[in-house]
């Protein structure tokens, strides 16, 4: 049967005039809807559809923006911004300028808090619910809607440890699906399936601390979510409602699918099918350079060992559990310890591969000084999704790692330049450090189609120059070293090219041959300008009093939000126009 509800709904105001026998048909059209923009837009597709009726049966019975919903992570929050006043512009979501692909509190005013990162949203819940009761407000409502894969991670039970010993006014949603981007781990996703298939053995740990225990409800229910939500609005204190989902929900081939359909790039609406591409050869994404790599390297070398908090897809190491189950763990959503356990398994003598999104190691930021470096233990961290990541925005650039690494003694930082850098790198550090080290690598595709090359050794911490020139010096780190060479190329013989794949220990005698030669240098990197590569490079320069001038580029000091890569890097400043514009002013002056 065919309505028109969603176009009329403006706020969850409009939603509440609604009966409550219309929203089945208005969960249809906000599927269709979702399923209709992801399909040429992109984005995150299946977890947004997954919770439609938990999301219209919240707005429902919740006065939001008065009572707080919070989404953790926010891959499912499609349908709130939908909701929420977005509708109409929603096809610009994750596009420069538009909106972004989470919650964000300066966009709207129903985005309680922005989540990015996960198992953040019950501690953010319960701080407002506190600060609530602080200015007398009892009545007040905060609703923190978390997933199973999120609710493993230390931070949710901390979170869920200090409530249960408050009376604040919390109720926590567990969206159980089985799944995060990939398929839920450890004792904890088990004891969930106990509990809901009501086992009288599985004793309830929610009630332990404290919280009042509801469901297992079907959240695919709308009658039964307005029924025990309508009892929920009405009682105080920490409670928990757990709603069982199917993520993908309403569209075959991501019900079937769940991981390639969490984000799958563009399909079909009607069909659900994925856009086939051309069978052109493509250069390899870095991460599966790496993923297959490591099971090269690991048939010879029984001692490789691979660790992932829970992106065993994201990273590639899904190809090492494959081949090598017994060696490769995904820990879930635990960085800090995904961190530590690598520290421990380094202690006993194991080339430790840890692979994480660089913009996550943030959240192991204390284990990883504290349990790795201090102790010298030569863990290999594989840093994913360095630099700039594009659509997904500010939460998740990675473009803090040279900063925040390169401060910690005992740490090597490498960035490799190309695949073959990359299969290069991995294969000297199995071979063997003295010292931990992070190699940083881009997310996508590469340059190089024939990458399976013979491996050879890198000499740690010696540059590279790879172009000479009379004028200026170009020094940069990374993938945006093929971009230097190209641009250098155009200018006769007067711009140098030197590929600083280490950025630290950094190549002290190259520089001071540099720092002699040329009377300009120009750094570059993919990374924040406060305390990155240039950085490392003036501070050098200082120390040996270099008379000539350097021109630091790089991400500058805020953050940068969604968009394309080629729209994020012209906005830092770092694209090609702006480097060839930086070269001819330079120029002009020598």
């Amino acid at each position: 049967m065919s309505t028109d509800l969603l176009s009329h709904l403006d706020d969850p105001a409009d939603l509440r005039k609604l009966p409550p026998e219309k929203l089945d048909d208005l969960a249809r059209e906000l599927r269709q809807f979702i399923i209709n923009i992801v399909a040429v837009k992109e984005g995150h597709l299946g977890a947004s559809l997954g919770v439609v009726e938990l999301t219209i049966a919240l707005h429902y019975i919740f006065y939001t923006p008065r009572d707080k919903l919070i989404w953790d992570v926010g891959h499912q929050a499609y349908g709130h911004k939908i909701l929420t006043g977005r509708r109409d512009i929603f096809e610009t979501n994750r596009q420069y300028g538009g909106l972004s692909g989470f919650p964000r509190r300066e966009e709207n005013q129903y985005d309680a808090f922005g989540t990015g990162h996960s198992s953040t949203s019950i501690s953010a819940a319960l701080g407002m619910a506190i600060g609530a009761q602080l200015k007398g407000d009892k009545n007040r409502q905060h609703i923190a809607v978390i997933g199973d894969a999120s609710i493993a991670s230390g931070m949710a039970f901390e979170a869920l440890n200090h409530a249960g010993a408050t009376n604040a006014n919390l109720l926590v949603v567990l969206n159980d699906n089985t799944m995060g981007i990939d398929p839920s781990v450890g004792a904890f996703k088990n004891y969930l399936f106990e509990l809901k298939n009501g086992h009288s053995e599985a004793k309830n740990s929610f009630e332990a601390l404290n919280f009042s225990y509801y469901g297992p409800v079907d959240g695919h229910d709308l009658s039964a979510l307005l029924d025990v939500l309508n009892k929920l609005k009405n009682e105080t204190g920490p409670r928990l409602l757990h709603v069982i989902t199917t993520k993908g929900k309403g569209l075959k081939q991501a019900e079937a699918d769940q991981v390639k359909y969490h984000a799958p790039g563009r399909f079909n609406a009607k069909t659900g099918d994925l856009e086939q591409y051309p069978a052109a050869p493509q250069p390899p994404k870095y991460q599966d350079v790496f993923g297959h790599t490591l099971v090269e390297l690991a048939e010879t070398n029984v001692k490789i060992i691979g660790i992932t908090p829970a992106m065993p897809t994201g990273s590639s190491l899904k190809y090492m559990m494959q081949r090598f189950p017994e060696r490769a763990f995904d820990v879930g959503i635990a960085e800090q310890h995904a961190v530590t356990l690598a520290a421990g398994m380094a202690s006993e003598g194991f080339s430790v591969f840890c692979t994480i999104y660089s913009t996550f190691l943030q959240r192991g930021y204390d284990q990883l000084i504290h349990d790795v470096a201090l102790q010298n233990l030569p863990v290999i961290f594989c840093l994913d999704r360095a630099g700039l990541v594009g659509e997904d925005g500010a939460t998740h650039h990675g473009i803090f790692d040279i900063a925040y690494l390169r401060c910690i003694p005992n740490m090597i930082l490498y960035a490799p330049r190309n695949e073959e850098t990359l299969r290069n790198i991995l294969f000297t550090a199995q071979k063997g450090l003295q010292h931990p080290i992070a190699i940083r690598y881009p997310r996508g595709r590469g340059n190089v189609i024939a990458w399976e090359t013979p491996f050879e050794e890198v000499a740690i911490g010696k540059a590279e120059k790879l172009r000479d020139g009379n004028k200026i010096a170009v020094l940069v780190t990374g993938n945006l070293t093929e971009r230097t060479l190209k641009i250098a190329s155009e200018s006769e013989k007067k711009v140098a090219v030197y590929y600083f794949g280490f950025i630290k220990p950094l190549d002290f005698e190259a520089l001071n041959t540099i720092f002699d030669q040329f009377k300009a240098i120009i750094t570059l990197e993919d990374g924040v300008k406060i305390g990155g590569f240039g950085s490392a490079i003036a501070e050098y320069a200082a120390e040996k009093n270099y008379k000539g001038s350097i021109k630091i580029l790089g991400i500058p000091d805020r953050f940068i939000e969604h968009g394309s890569i080629d729209e994020l890097q012209k906005e830092a400043g770092i694209d090609v126009d702006t480097i060839k514009e930086i070269l001819r002013e330079q120029l002009k002056h020598l």
